[in-house]
């Protein structure tokens, strides 16, 4: 399994609709940013389906570090 690329070191924050499934970007090699691309493929690593509840902005993560995926949880902090 290879390693997570940090994307950036700081959340993207997303405007997200309530019921809506986002994948997020767990390998950090995407082009499009917090969302998965297909990059992953041949890294062991694979997007995460999130799905919010309601309306509203979120924090993605950007450093892929965050214990709390997809969601920021400050890791991106100690890096």
């Amino acid at each position: 399994m290879t390693e997570p690329v940090i994307a950036q070191k700081a959340p993207y924050p997303v405007a997200v609709e309530a019921g809506k499934t986002y994948h997020w970007c767990a390998c950090g090699r995407s082009q499009a940013q917090p969302f998965c691309d297909g990059s992953h493929k041949g890294t062991g690593l694979a997007p995460v389906a999130h799905t919010p509840d309601k309306a509203g902005t979120l924090y993605f993560c950007g450093c892929k570090a965050t214990k709390k995926p997809p969601l920021c949880d400050g890791s991106h902090k100690t890096l």
